[in-house]
């Protein structure tokens, strides 16, 4: 009988240090992390580091973009330096990965990288079967087709049996297959994985035309040997709302992501910006007392300190300023706001109430 308790005993051991020590499978769904593993929530992990990682593209200007000087800059950049700025009082305190889009998810599941910033769409089977807790979308974008300005081509009739670039392992590839197929439309599929393979082709006129989400198209039209030879057509074939992500199972990171986000649309709503942000200190208003931390214990609900808005706009800015040194007007890709506008001037921005 003792041998037989043994026997049992050591059969319930591996058991349970097999199903504690499984690391989950890669590909379409969540794969343990290392800060799991270790019995760390993924909020431990980066305080203990001392420093975001966060992963990006590092091939769009505007979104992610690595300048001469090495310096990484775009509106998913400062999400990331937002959220180091909330953590460390410094913006700086971050580690970029640039991460191609066949890589992103599987970094993000992995651990290698703590949130990923990288002009994502906001899919139901992204926040299901591939596991990411997506944070507010920070840009409302959509999908649309550039062409040579003397190609004759003016509308998607227009390209039947015509050859179009398209970058595979994205949204775009489907959106334009189901909308080619909604009309009846046959086209030839010239498919790459590397995003800089795929402009390169269409550069040289390999193909007949370059499929990808508007702001990209803008982006990266700025980068070709003659941009004003290339148009976007006007029709727009998908909605495509890009936001920060984190990997599921990690409620506190995920919620400490998504109030960063919401103190940038936030702070643009109460007309606090990083360079008049001293002229509230000394507001009697409760939603601005609240807000900057004056008041009450909102940030360390959080496990922030309670002036962790006021560190982000401070050091990075409201979502205004950010659009505007990243994509507005005195820049090359000069993107109209349009729907990416506060909900009070006809936009789709919202933040929750900071009570």
């Amino acid at each position: 009988m003792q041998k037989l308790a043994f026997i049992l005993a050591a059969s319930l051991m591996l058991i349970t240090t097999a199903c504690s020590g499984e690391s989950g499978q890669t590909g379409n769904t969540v794969a343990t992390s290392d800060t799991a593993t270790q019995g760390r929530s993924r909020w431990d992990a980066v305080k203990s580091r001392g420093q975001l990682i966060c992963g990006v593209s590092g091939e769009v200007p505007g979104f992610s973009f690595v300048e001469t000087d090495g310096k990484y800059s775009g509106i998913d950049v400062d999400v990331c330096r937002g959220i180091a700025a909330a953590l460390f009082d410094n913006p700086d305190a971050v580690e970029f990965r640039n991460l191609s889009t066949t890589e992103r998810f599987t970094a993000l599941q992995t651990g290698e990288v703590d949130i990923l910033s990288r002009n994502t769409t906001w899919t139901l089977s992204r926040a299901t079967s591939v596991g990411l807790e997506f944070a507010p979308v920070v840009f409302y974008d959509g999908q649309a087709i550039m062409v040579s300005q003397n190609s004759g081509i003016q509308s998607l009739k227009d390209l039947q049996d015509r050859a179009i670039c398209v970058q595979t392992g994205t949204t775009t590839e489907q959106n334009l297959t189901d909308q080619m197929r909604k009309r009846g439309i046959t086209y030839k599929p010239i498919v790459f994985e590397d995003v800089n393979i795929t402009f390169a082709t269409y550069a040289q006129g390999r193909c007949d035309a370059i499929t990808a989400d508007r702001s990209a198209l803008v982006a990266r039209r700025t980068r070709l040997p003659q941009p004003e030879n290339n148009v976007i057509l006007d029709e727009v074939i998908s909605s495509e709302p890009l936001a920060p992500a984190v990997a599921k199972g990690d409620a506190r990171w995920g919620d400490a992501v998504k109030w960063v986000v919401y103190s940038f649309i936030k702070a643009e709503e109460l007309g606090i910006t990083s360079q008049n942000i001293q002229q509230f200190a000394n507001s009697d208003d409760p939603d601005i007392r609240r807000f900057l931390g004056t008041e009450g214990d909102l940030g360390e609900t959080l496990g922030f300190t309670n002036d962790f808005a006021a560190r982000i706009i401070k050091h990075v800015g409201n979502y205004a300023e950010i659009y505007d040194r990243n994509l507005g007007p005195k820049t090359p890709l000069n993107l109209a706001r349009n729907q990416n506008q506060l909900w009070t001037q006809g936009g789709l921005l919202f933040a929750p109430p900071f009570r």
